[in-house]
């Protein structure tokens, strides 16, 4: 069945506040841009200043992903691959967006995507399962290894059991210094820390998927370097955090909604044609292609779609004809093994 048009709810002002006749889907207002701090403002920042901002930069991307817009996978999957170029990048890999992107599309099911390509996973297992199957000890056991760290079913045990509590804490900044902190006494560090904070945001606040936010923000709150201990007994440790911390945490929050908001009206758009060309398109099949274009980051051309009965040829075809419509765009810039997206 072909998707129809479906009109989105529009607002007046664009993202800087000022009127536009090509509003975006989703709005950010001005003085919530202008009161993120950055670094060199943020140690002077009261830390209630700092937590109003957080609140309501979530706040902002609540209301997006409660729309549950047809496109909200590819925009979350849009969010994975920045997250993982973002990790790849900090543990001193030369791999960006479309080296990531070539890893896992241009290799088979089953081969070996290499060390980059399976950081690109990892983000894509949190952006694609649902919440409730996200932290598992399966998933976490496959999302450590994807990470890079060797299979180990006792930590992999001892870190499902700690973070199940976590959702039922007084506040969400207690929750997130609570998930790095406990990827980090199991010894799996700072990119799986921020992996379990986005699942953990979106448990907390009853969304279905979890949206890749903190894996892209190389100064969010990925140690619990500054967080000290506080001791009720000789046998009752806990962790409370430093005032260095939850600021940090509190403005990559801010940052990464932000930029996550943004994305949401660019791909917006975006899905908005797709979905307005889609009762032009003849071919067989061409309505599972469009249906993918809305949940995938990218499709790649150069190999037929069992899922869609379409060959090479079609595909590259059906693909062409996108573009021409100005309904996709060709992400890789080469002539053969080309790859798709919005």
């Amino acid at each position: 069945m072909i998707l129809r048009p479906k009109p989105s709810p529009r607002h007046d002002a664009t993202l800087g506040g000022a009127p536009s006749n090509d509003a975006p889907m989703a709005t950010v207002p001005a003085w919530l841009r202008r009161a993120i701090p950055d670094a060199q403002s943020l140690a002077s920042k009261d830390i209630e200043d700092v937590a109003l901002t957080a609140g309501a930069a979530i706040g902002a991307l609540d209301a997006v992903v409660r729309r549950q817009e047809r496109w909200a996978g590819a925009w979350r999957q849009r969010l994975a691959l920045s997250a993982a170029a973002a990790t790849a990048k900090q543990a001193g890999r030369v791999e960006d967006e479309s080296s990531l992107r070539d890893a896992v599309l241009l290799t088979r099911p089953g081969d070996n995507v290499g060390p980059a390509g399976l950081l690109l996973l990892a983000w894509r297992r949190l952006a694609a399962w649902p919440v409730e199957n996200l932290l598992t000890e399966g998933n976490l056991a496959a999302a450590s290894e994807e990470f890079g760290h060797a299979r180990n079913d006792k930590a992999v045990s001892d870190l499902t059991d700690e973070l199940g509590p976590l959702p039922a804490a007084e506040g969400v900044v207690e929750m997130l210094t609570g998930a790095f902190a406990a990827a980090e006494r199991r010894g799996f560090g700072r990119n799986l820390g921020s992996w379990l904070a986005d699942a953990m945001l979106a448990k907390k606040l009853g969304w279905s998927h979890a949206v890749p936010l903190l894996g892209a923000q190389p100064g969010s709150a990925g140690s619990t370097r500054g967080m000290r201990p506080k001791t009720t007994s000789l046998t009752q440790r806990d962790q409370v955090p430093g005032r260095e911390t939850v600021q940090g945490l509190l403005v990559a929050q801010s940052r990464a909604a932000l930029r996550a908001i943004d994305l949401s009206a660019e791909l917006g758009r975006r899905a908005e044609r797709l979905i307005a060309v889609a009762p032009k398109l003849r071919a067989k099949g061409a309505d599972l292609v469009v249906d993918q274009l809305l949940n995938e980051d990218a499709l790649v051309a150069s190999r037929g779609d069992k899922k869609t009965g379409m060959s090479d040829r079609g595909l590259r075809r059906l693909f062409d004809k996108l573009v021409d419509l100005g309904a996709v765009r060709e992400l890789s810039g080469r002539a053969t093994f080309r790859i798709y997206g919005l």
